[in-house]
């Protein structure tokens, strides 16, 4: 056990997470929460759960209940989950649930360059200049983005896979080009592929896909 003072200190110096979120002093924990310090889960062992959703336009990834067309109450798991990273609210495909902090953790750490693969279309024709010019790094909300790896798959529509997750990313690597995205689907994390699963329908990860997830993290 920890003291009061020891236990703010932990919080203070960014050591505890709650969900998979930093947590602040005043941080509300409730039945099913899953906490941790220094990655570590604090309480007993519970089964974990892994989720692979395939999430349409307009669920916003949060476990906020008050925010309508949240994840958690599209998907309406009876256990308490939450997303494992984001997927901007006008995009769709593969994003991942669990109650495993230890996981979401390895995964958001930048550090990790966990791939994600996603599909886009634009509002006009893909050019080798653009191809290029995304492959090699674009300047976006005052970094350069990593080189990634990019192929055209039809006039206006191309594969992409990025070792990053900057905000509206895609989105805004394409602006810089002077393109618009008018659809962004994630079809692959990690190991994990959206495969034929159909637009808001989720299922639970396999064995051997969990086992592939934990390896890719512990390896990261």
């Amino acid at each position: 056990m920890s003291s009061r003072r020891e236990a703010d200190g932990w919080i203070e110096s960014g050591r505890v997470s709650v969900n998979g979120q930093v947590a602040t002093l005043g941080t509300k924990v409730e039945e099913g929460d899953v906490v941790c310090v220094d990655g570590r889960r604090i309480g007993a062992a519970k089964h974990h759960v892994y989720i692979a959703l395939n999430k349409p336009v307009g669920v916003t990834s949060t476990t906020e209940r008050d925010v309508p067309g949240n994840i958690v109450d599209f998907v309406g798991h009876r256990e308490r989950i939450f997303p494992i990273g984001r997927l901007d609210k006008d995009s769709e495909g593969l994003i991942l649930l669990t109650n495993h902090g230890d996981i979401v953790n390895g995964i958001l750490r930048s550090e990790n360059d966990h791939e994600k693969e996603y599909i886009v279309t634009v509002d006009r024709p893909v050019t080798p200049i653009f191809l290029n010019g995304m492959a090699s790094g674009v300047r976006i909300l005052g970094t350069v983005t990593k080189p990634c790896r990019i192929r055209r798959t039809g006039p206006a529509t191309f594969h992409i896979i990025l070792t990053q997750g900057l905000n509206r990313q895609i989105r805004r690597m394409c602006s810089f080009f002077g393109y618009k995205v008018v659809r962004l689907q994630r079809v692959r994390i990690m190991n994990i592929e959206l495969g034929g699963l159909r637009t808001g329908q989720w299922r639970e990860l396999t064995a051997a896909e969990v086992k592939g997830l934990i390896k890719e993290v512990d390896s990261g």
